[in-house]
């Protein structure tokens, strides 16, 4: 673990919504080189599933604008979406989870100990994040009901990881942290989805049109074009959402079980590890 002193990306200290905002771009920054790489991964995979429902929709590329005619398919598509951004965050938390835990205590994991798939607890990681997809599916088919499915789902896998709880522990421990303070967590959450949405769309929209407009596109070009932007912009967003949640996460627990203050006890006898942060692990 590479130390670097008080980590400036996720204070010691409850923080307000803008810098939680600002501290999940911070552990991103700090641990580009090992998430962006897995988030290009995991983001050009979802171009790839969600290709076939676009054609089928005909929501053509590159920029999937929905044909009015369509709207109902192009519906049932942002519902596959929704399931699928669901399960790519979640996957990316476990991996995030080190990076703002390490962070927290003003360190840096290396880029190949920070993407150890057993540390990150892959397999209950993966469990997770595809049940959180199907309900995520099942909710958005009933209209905007899937919104606290998102919401309430983000803590879970920061718990998992850093909690090293039980997978059912782990759920009911994540959706009660993100319920607690009149559901503040759950609504940084929804916050942060929302952003990123516009800013990645704006990202891919101008990425396309800037190509347009200097005569680079040709109608051949389209799909791959549309993959590569969306791709791109979602290489971005992914992983910033993910670091939000571990961020959110670490923040309730200072906020609701004083993490900071038993931190900074705990500093006082020696060093601390990111295994300290397990539940009952500090004095």
């Amino acid at each position: 673990m590479d130390h670097a002193g008080p980590s400036a990306a996720l204070p010691l200290r409850p923080l307000t919504v803008g810098e939680l905002l600002d501290a999940a771009v911070g552990v991103l920054r700090d641990n580009a080189r090992a998430l962006l790489p897995a988030a290009a991964v995991l983001a050009a995979a979802e171009q790839a599933v969600l290709y076939p429902v676009r054609r089928w929709a005909h929501a053509n590329p590159p920029t999937y604008i929905p044909q009015w005619e369509d709207l109902d398919r192009f519906y049932l598509l942002l519902v596959v979406g929704a399931a699928t951004e669901a399960i790519v965050i979640l996957l990316l938390g476990g991996f995030a989870s080190r990076a703002a835990s390490a962070a927290l205590l003003g360190a840096r994991l290396p880029a190949r100990q920070l993407l150890d798939v057993r540390a990150a607890r892959l397999g209950p990681v993966v469990l997770v994040a595809l049940l959180a997809g199907a309900l995520t599916l099942g909710a958005a088919v009933t209209g905007l009901v899937w919104l606290p499915v998102y919401g309430l789902s983000g803590l879970i896998i920061p718990v998992l990881v850093i909690d090293r709880l039980p997978v059912t522990r782990a759920i009911g421990r994540g959706v009660s942290l993100a319920a607690r303070h009149s559901a503040r967590a759950l609504g940084i959450r929804l916050l942060g989805a929302a952003g990123w949405l516009a800013m990645r769309v704006a990202l891919a929209l101008s990425g396309v049109y800037t190509m347009d407009l200097l005569g680079l596109t040709h109608p051949g070009w389209a799909a791959p074009l549309g993959f590569v932007v969306w791709t791109l912009a979602n290489t971005i967003a992914y992983p910033t959402l993910a670091c939000l949640d571990a961020a959110v996460y670490l923040e309730t627990r200072m906020r609701t079980e004083g993490l900071d203050i038993r931190l900074a006890r705990a500093r006082a006898h020696g060093p601390v590890t990111t295994a300290s942060l397990a539940q009952g692990a500090l004095p």
